[in-house]
C-alpha cells in the first residue's frame, strides 16, 4: 500500500486566514457603485410585488434599472482603461 502523508503535506501547506485579500477588497471596493445600485433596484422590485404599479413606481423602476446601466457601463469602462494603460 502507499502512503500519501508526503502529498498531504503539499496540500496542506498554506494557511488560510479565512479573510478577503487585500487584492479582493479592493475589487470589492470599485464595484461598490454597481453593488449599490443593484441593491437599489431590487428594493425598488421587492417593494412594487404585491401593489400595482402606477406612473411614479414604473418611473422609479426605470430610474433603478438604468442607474444599474450606467454604473456597469462605468465599471466596464474603468477595467478598459486599467488594462489599456492609456488615455481613452
Amino acid at each position: 500500500m502507499k502512503s500519501i502523508a508526503a502529498l498531504q503535506a503539499v496540500v496542506t501547506a498554506t494557511s488560510f486566514d479565512g479573510g478577503p485579500s487585500d487584492a479582493e477588497l479592493d475589487a470589492i471596493e470599485r464595484e461598490m457603485p454597481l453593488i449599490e445600485a443593484e441593491i437599489e433596484l431590487l428594493d425598488v422590485e421587492i417593494w412594487m410585488l404585491d401593489r400595482p404599479a402606477t406612473a411614479l413606481d414604473e418611473r422609479r423602476i426605470r430610474r433603478a434599472r438604468n442607474r444599474v446601466l450606467d454604473e456597469r457601463r462605468n465599471l466596464t469602462n474603468r477595467a478598459g482603461l486599467a488594462q489599456s494603460g492609456g488615455a481613452a
